[in-house]
């Protein structure tokens, strides 16, 4: 008789064959084939803008993979896993030291003598570096002490924004350091205030108190270059292809940095009237993005920027719909809930509210919250773990956690905030590791 136990081992056996072989048919749909773990250039479905599919068999499988190690592996080693881990540390010196661009000149390989001295770095401590990325598929030594690019290491290179984004969180490391520290000071700890995070605590403790948005030229630049990696590997342009935009004829995109969403909703759909609003440093920026790179969607006039103090100004009055991506995350409940205030006093009665953001599955909450569900396979099957056993969304809420005091939220949580604005929750879109909500005026 087989036990309860075993039966859960091989319905994740299931779900690992099955999952593995949709996200190989995606693949082979291009007619390009599997890539290879030592590929040395991208496959065209790196580069598609809706992988949505994709990405949903891939989340089954790190969480069936995930859970299925965690049953079977004895728990002192899978906690040692949780942090014996400095692949972070290793993709840094990747990163700063500009590696993938240098053996981006040499597709056959390097040797380390040359790859040395040309990022100005030992040989042997580059050499252990490269070494723990390559286990990893990041790299690869082609012969001995001779590595080259591979498919994941090309996403390193200074001109990929997923390398600024890897550069943006340097210091994060040491605002997690603190974390148990502010848990327990007596200012810090019951505190959900911007300047009682636990990165306000580590720049204390070295004399500093700058405001997370206080940045100078280059920091900004790098900020929202690190935006637009950050919406790459959230595969956040999956919205353009499964929100009903052709119904739509404005969009107020708040907080719109310098366009990661705006500019391939303007390239996509030609009909829609784009109001960017920011921070006026970052409508300045926008604007010379978008007047440098993208002139010719500036041509006739349907995009706008707009300065917008969000916490104490309202957005323009009376569109269709009002974005906000990555955007409620930042910030506790409080001024969350300012924010949407001041978003519903600029609506008309048929405008929409879209919140874009990564949403976190709990244990007992209630199954009903008042959306209609656009996706049959939203939850996760049995017997993953919630969030179908991908961490990244839990992750994430850490780090909001550690730069502002703010969170990611429940469904829950994104119903109760937008009813403190007089919103319902009406829709939700499941776009993998980011949900679409969809909220509209509540009619009494």
């Amino acid at each position: 008789m087989t036990e309860p136990n075993e039966l859960k081992v091989e319905a994740l056996l299931d779900i690992i064959n099955s999952s593995a072989r949709k996200a190989m048919a995606e693949y082979k749909n291009t007619g390009h084939g599997v890539p290879g773990i030592d590929a040395g250039t991208f496959h065209p479905l790196d580069f598609a803008t809706d992988t949505l599919a994709l990405r949903k068999a891939i989340r089954l499988l790190e969480g069936a993979c995930e859970q299925l190690n965690t049953i079977l592996a004895p728990p002192q080693r899978t906690v040692n896993n949780f942090v014996h881990n400095y692949n972070w540390a290793c993709i840094d010196v990747a990163v700063e030291s500009h590696i993938a661009d240098v053996l981006d000149k040499h597709p056959d390989g390097l040797s380390l003598d040359v790859l040395a001295d040309a990022a100005n770095l030992d040989k042997t401590k580059i050499a252990r570096v490269l070494r723990v990325l390559a286990l990893r598929g990041c790299f690869k030594e082609v012969k001995r002490d001779v590595f080259a690019n591979t498919r994941l290491s090309l996403v390193l290179k200074a001109t990929n924004n997923v390398g600024f984004w890897i550069k943006f969180q340097r210091e994060y490391p040491k605002y997690a350091a603190v974390l148990y520290e502010t848990m327990v000071d007596q200012e810090f700890a019951r505190s959900d205030k911007l300047e009682r995070a636990p990165r306000a605590f580590a720049l204390a403790k070295e004399g500093k108190n700058n405001s997370f948005w206080e940045m100078d030229g280059e920091a900004r630049d790098i900020f929202h270059k690190a935006m637009m990696g950050y919406s790459e590997m959230q595969d956040s342009s999956a919205v353009l292809h499964h929100y009903p935009w052709d119904n739509v004829s404005s969009v107020v995109d708040i907080g719109s940095g310098t366009g990661a969403m705006s500019i391939p909703l303007a390239k996509m759909f030609p009909h829609l009237r784009i109001i960017n609003q920011d921070l006026p440093e970052t409508i300045r920026l926008s604007r010379n993005t978008w007047e440098t790179k993208f002139p010719e969607l500036l041509l006739d006039g349907r995009v706008e920027f707009v300065p917008l103090n969000f916490l104490e100004e309202l957005p323009v009055v009376g569109k269709d719909v009002y974005y906000l991506r990555s955007i409620i995350h930042d910030w506790p409940d409080e001024e969350s809930k300012v924010i949407l205030r001041n978003v519903r006093k600029a609506m008309g009665p048929n405008s929409r509210v879209l919140i874009h953001e990564c949403v976190l599955s709990r244990g007992f909450e209630g199954p009903d919250l008042g959306a209609n569900e656009s996706s049959a396979d939203h939850k996760a099957p049995e017997p993953t773990l919630l969030n179908f056993g991908s961490h990244t969304t839990y992750q994430s809420d850490m780090l909001m956690w550690l730069l502002f005091n703010g969170k990611e939220r429940t469904l829950k949580e994104f119903k109760d905030i937008g009813a403190s604005a007089d919103l319902v929750l009406t829709q939700t879109y499941d776009l993998v590791g980011t949900m679409l909500l969809e909220f509209r005026i509540a009619q009494d």
